[in-house]
């Protein structure tokens, strides 16, 4: 690799950036696709599908075989709420490969004993999130019912290109949230960016079960392309609340 390819793509790494390099197989030039470009490259649905799986691979295109080297920063979870959702939710989705931060401004129940290797902040949602940089390889989980931590959050997570956004509670309960996100004054569109009730509809019921639910959607957004997860989301009734 060039040089200037790698300080290039040194930069896109340090940023927590994807980008893809593509290398034609016959000749060995390479070029370096930003992810925020891709979408403008000639090969833009197939670096779409490498950046979304986040392998790299041979593939045969019109102008011949290339060989595409994904970098993808390892996805981030950030889980407002220390509750039992949470305990089930923090060692799956590291076993998934996340990075995964709680925050939760009561002590009582942000501790060390609940969450063991896990790092929590037991700071409020503006003072805990701010450092942290969420960005578009962050799922972001609000979980404690209280719109005092879970309403400043989402407005934190909404304001940036979070891959997945999704709040716990029923169908009243985010109708009463969205109330309040609109009187914040949050448009529509952005306010249906969020998952709720959260979580595909397994009928779970207990922690564990919703902890998977919520799971297999924050993975459906992450790598089923938009026509594909139209078949499992959003579903008619969900069962987390």
């Amino acid at each position: 690799m060039k040089l200037d390819l790698l300080q290039a793509l040194n930069t896109e790494r340090a940023a927590r950036r994807g980008a893809v390099l593509v290398t034609d197989i016959a000749s060995g030039a390479q070029r370096l696709v930003h992810a925020a470009e891709a979408a403008a490259d000639p090969l833009a649905d197939l670096v779409a599908q490498h950046l979304r799986t986040g392998k790299s691979g041979m593939a045969e295109t019109p102008a011949g075989r290339v060989f595409l080297t994904v970098h993808v920063p390892p996805p981030r979870l950030v889980v407002i709420g220390a509750v039992h959702i949470s305990q089930a939710l923090a060692p799956m989705a590291k076993l998934l490969g996340y990075d995964v931060t709680i925050v939760d401004p009561r002590t009582a129940f942000a501790s060390p004993e609940r969450f063991p290797d896990v790092p929590l902040i037991a700071e409020w949602p503006d003072v805990a999130l701010p450092p942290l940089g969420v960005d578009r390889y962050t799922a972001f989980v609000a979980l404690t019912h209280d719109p005092k931590i879970d309403d400043p959050a989402l407005l934190h997570a909404l304001a940036r290109d979070c891959f997945y956004v999704g709040a716990l509670g029923s169908r009243k309960t985010h109708a009463r949230r969205v109330e309040r996100l609109t009187a914040a004054g949050l448009d529509a569109a952005t306010i249906a960016r969020i998952h709720a009730p959260i979580g595909l509809s397994i009928g779970a019921v207990s922690p564990p079960e919703i902890a998977v639910s919520i799971l297999a959607e924050i993975t459906a957004r992450l790598r089923l392309p938009a026509e594909a997860r139209a078949s499992v989301e959003p579903a008619p009734e969900k069962a987390a609340s």
